[in-house]
């Protein structure tokens, strides 16, 4: 890091360097669950769900940092961890990662295509543009790695906050548009606005299995900075935690001003939703605000396809690698994973990148239905998330004095009871 004369800026110089996984985090996370899920709350049912959104990012917090956490502190990720849980453990996050990889992909990658067509106002075919994302994302991963995704996700994170936070201060400098109505209020008797309602909590801020893909950016980090520390991981996630919490909150408010009550038939495509949006934005508050929210709509839908295709390869190659060393023999740190059969990464990016691609060919016509499945089949699998993250951090596989304290562990149980008791209900009410 080169040397700055000004404290403080060399201060700030010195964090921004030290930001990274935090913000990857971010860039994965801000996507459907906010573009669509938070602005498609606010637009349904005005500030209704405004608490919802809240108590999810609150409750779902400690699993996440539950990631940078254990993998600073012991040098391992989370899916060596899981090993040491019990082989069972690890299998069981495999099973479960399988049976939502080409969903989660596919959704992102086709929201993102579809929004882009629409920006640009190209009638090529919906798959295709979906496999020139898909190709362009994967030539910048397999030509920069690690590095050229951490610089660039810091530029992308904060272009859409700006895009965002401008867009947002446009909406409310104006007079609030004519809502005719109707509007509606959520009621927990509504079985369809339940299912909406865990949908939007199943990726708000995003899947809790987020938290192994962070502990493994946090040790590339440390491996491409190797004084990295523990304080500088929990630093770098609150950040970029933080920053998602509040543009959750700004989508729900964009949602509540600039939709609500305004029509009573929403698009049911999430790129479709965006683009009513974008226009809105357009009609309303001149050309400059709709270019800033589509900046906004794309830059996020970009960097959450860029880190889900860089994320999917590396968890499926170390789950891989450790189950094929058998159940009797002692997980291996990370750092000597690097140069284990490496051509798996680039093998499993293709496959990730293919099997979406099936998906949205298949799924072409009701991308809302890919979206749907890929957010509740992510609520459902969340209280194993949660539960193997809190019996990892807080036993004796972590250093005692890495260990939450009280009150993030009190968080934590509040945490698998919301979990556990949502995935419930709606397995009742469904």
């Amino acid at each position: 890091m080169p040397e700055v004369a000004n404290p403080p800026l060399r201060t700030a110089v010195r964090w921004w360097h030290r930001l990274g996984p935090g913000l990857l985090f971010a860039g994965s996370a801000i996507g459907v669950s906010h573009i669509y899920q938070s602005t498609r709350a606010g637009a349904e049912y005005g500030l209704g769900l405004l608490l919802a959104v809240v108590v999810a990012n609150a409750l779902k917090y400690p699993f996440f940092e539950f990631g940078p956490r254990y993998a600073l502190a012991t040098g391992e990720s989370l899916l060596v961890g899981y090993k040491r849980l019990g082989y069972a453990v690890l299998a069981l996050y495999l099973l479960l990662t399988l049976a939502t990889v080409f969903t989660v992909q596919a959704a992102v990658t086709g929201v993102t295509a579809a929004l882009l067509q629409h920006v640009l106002g190209t009638a090529m075919i919906p798959w295709h543009m979906s496999a020139l994302v898909l190709l362009v994302s994967a030539a910048l991963l397999l030509a920069g790695r690690y590095r050229l995704l951490d610089s660039s996700m810091k530029v992308i994170v904060v272009l859409l906050s700006i895009a965002t936070l401008v867009a947002t201060a446009a909406a409310f400098s104006q007079p609030a548009l004519p809502a005719p109505g109707p509007f509606k209020t959520f009621h927990f008797s509504d079985p369809l606005a339940v299912i909406f309602l865990i949908g939007l909590m199943g990726w708000m801020p995003a899947p809790i299995d987020l938290s192994v893909w962070h502990s493994v950016w946090a040790l590339e980090k440390r491996r491409t900075q190797p004084d990295f520390s523990l304080r500088d991981a929990l630093f770098d996630f609150r950040v970029g935690y933080a920053g998602t919490a509040l543009l959750a909150v700004v989508f729900v408010l964009l949602g509540a001003r600039m939709l609500y009550g305004s029509t009573p038939n929403f698009p049911s495509a999430p790129a479709d939703f965006s683009a009513l949006l974008i226009d809105l934005y357009r009609t309303a508050l001149g050309p400059w605000a709709g270019a800033a929210m589509a900046v906004a709509a794309l830059a996020t839908m970009f960097s959450t396809t860029l880190t889900v295709l860089d994320a999917m390869p590396r968890v499926l190659r170390q789950s891989l690698l450790l189950l094929g060393e058998g159940p009797q023999s002692s997980p291996q740190p990370d750092s000597s994973d690097q140069s284990r059969r490496a051509w798996l990464y680039p093998l499993l990016l293709f496959v990730v990148a293919g099997g979406g691609l099936l998906l949205i060919r298949s799924f072409a016509a009701d991308l809302r239905s890919l979206v749907d499945l890929a957010t509740l089949l992510s609520f459902l699998t969340a209280p194993f998330f949660a539960l193997a993250n809190y019996a990892l951090v807080t036993g004796k596989h972590t250093p005692e004095a890495a260990r939450p304290g009280r009150a993030l562990r009190a968080l934590s149980w509040l945490g698998m009871l919301y979990l556990a008791g949502f995935s419930v209900y709606y397995l009742v009410v469904r």
